[in-house]
Formats: structure tokens, sequence, C-alpha cells
């Protein structure tokens, strides 16, 4: 898909009747970029820049439309596979053991969770990374959007992802993401205990024919299960899970809860504070504090 795209840059180039280093100047971009894009060398293509060549060359959005394809080609098959799935199901279900879904991540946040991959080569690739998640987004608005039913573990909850201030505007994106008719939110609490999917995150999806497919995916690797008898299995490890979650409303109470423990903790106490309010706790008799959807949890015991 690279030397198609920088066959089809090449033809409308000299069709306009330019170099190289001229359509450099036009997109704002080297000489020498263009040249790595025509024979498909180098770094691939950022959105942005087929955007600008695009409109230079007045390709009518033909670039544009083929960037999608050039991006997936850095991910393996099987995540190019589940990709091309997830963009045609009527019905997405998934559980997240570590870092908010894509499709509900905020810029910030995504940028934060993609900068520590493995695969990242520079901080234009990081942009493109970003760019592609926040496009991939834009499905859950049109008219053939899909039902979305995330079941979210409480760690992804706590862990201030990209630091305190990230992580309150993207637990306030999931409350307001959450309000849409098509999305659904639970948490799975710590108390819960053990489950079915401890080890990674999964996803099903529900396809137009009414078949299903299922992707686990760990830090560094993804599985894309495609065999009807497996998918089964992980599918009714799912409906599991959501039977174990706390219930929407619930969940969403704890999420507000957690946002407003996520924004005091902005503020660390000092050490002697610490030890005085430690003190304070010792003191304190029985008493259970309430969960935000309702529930109870019991009172934490202060570190020695």
């Amino acid at each position: 898909m690279a030397a198609l795209f920088g066959s089809r840059v090449r033809k409308l180039r000299t069709a306009a009747g330019l170099t190289q280093a001229e359509l450099g100047v036009r997109t704002h971009v080297a000489g020498t970029r263009i040249i790595q894009i025509e024979q498909a060398s180098g770094a691939r293509p950022t959105l942005e820049l087929a955007h600008a060549l695009d409109a230079v060359l007045g390709a009518d959005n033909l670039l544009v439309d083929l960037w999608p394809y050039v991006y997936r080609e850095a991910f393996p098959d099987w995540s190019r596979r589940f990709m091309a799935y997830a963009e045609r199901a009527v019905d997405i279900r998934e559980y997240a053991a570590h870092v908010v879904p894509g499709l509900l991540q905020t810029e910030d946040y995504a940028r934060a969770v993609l900068k520590v991959g493995r695969t990242l080569g520079s901080e234009e690739q990081l942009e493109e990374r970003v760019t592609a998640r926040m496009g991939r987004q834009e499905r859950l608005g049109a008219l053939d959007r899909p039902e979305l039913w995330v079941v979210l573990d409480e760690s992804v909850l706590r862990r201030p992802v990209g630091g305190r201030a990230v992580m309150r505007e993207q637990l306030a994106c999931l409350l307001e993401a959450a309000a849409g008719s098509h999305i659904t939110v639970q948490v799975m609490p710590f108390d819960q205990g053990e489950h079915d999917a401890m080890g990674g995150s999964l996803t099903v999806l529900t396809l137009p024919d009414g078949s299903e497919v299922a992707y686990t995916e760990g830090a560094h690797y993804g599985q894309l299960i495609e065999d009807p008898d497996e998918v089964r299995s992980f599918s009714l490890t799912y409906d599991r899970l959501r039977a174990a979650a706390l219930p929407p409303l619930m969940s969403l109470g704890m999420i507000r809860s957690v946002m407003k423990d996520n924004h005091r903790g902005a503020n660390v106490p000092s050490r002697s504070e610490r030890r005085r309010l430690a003190q304070e706790q010792l003191q304190q008799s029985g008493g259970r504090q309430l969960r935000g959807g309702g529930g109870r949890m019991p009172r934490r015991r202060p570190r020695p």
C-alpha cells in the first residue's frame, strides 16, 4: 500500500508539472521526504501530509482515502485484520484490563499510552498513531455506529496515565460517553476478586452477518480468534465479566468518586501531614466508606 500511495503521488506530481523539491516546498516538507514517499522508503506519510498532498495535487481525496491502508501496513497481519473487522462491527464488547479502550480515549490520554509502545520509532510516528486513533472514534458518531459495551477493570480508573490532569479529563470523557444510548460502561471492582480474563484485555465483535470474532491482548502481544467454537467460549467469558461487574449506574458513580479522589490527589500532603492523618484514622472506630455507586467497601487501613 505504501508503494501504491507513492506511485499515485509520482503520477499526480508529474501530471502537475512539479519537481519533487517543488512539491516539498508546497507541502512544507523537504524534497527528500517526497522522494521517500514515492519510493516507499523511510517513514510512512502522516495523515496531515496526505491532506496536504491531496490539496496541492488536486487528487480529490484519493490520497487521504488511501492513507489508512498505508498506516495499517505498520502493524502485524492479525492486527490489521482485527482493525478491518472492528470498522464493520455492529456490536463491540470490550473488557479493558489496563487502559481505557482506544474508542473512548481523549487525545492526551492516547498520546501518553502510545508513546510507551515498543515499536514507536519517532515523534512523527507517535502523532501519526494518535491521529489515526482519534479518526477511528468518528465511527461512534456515524449513522451506522456500533453498540459499544465496555467493562473497565478498576485499575484502569485509578492509574493516572499522563498525569492527574490528563486522567481527570479522561474520566470526564467516560462519563460523557456513557450518557449516549449506544454506549454502556461498567466497572469490574477490585473486591470482585479473580475472574476469567485476568491475563489481559478481551474484545468480541459482532459483524453485520451475525458472525463473531474475538481478540485478546496483553502488553506486547495480541491474538485474533476466528474459530466459531473458540469465539463462543470468549463470548461466554465476556458475558460472565459484565454480569460480575458493577451495574452501569453504580459504575458511573464509582467513576465520579475516583474523579474526585484524583482531583484531590493533585496536592499530595507532606510526610508529617500523612502521619497525622494516619493517627486520626487509627483512632476512628468502625465505619465503612460508601462507593460512588452505592455499594460498600471496607475502610482502608493506613500503611505503617
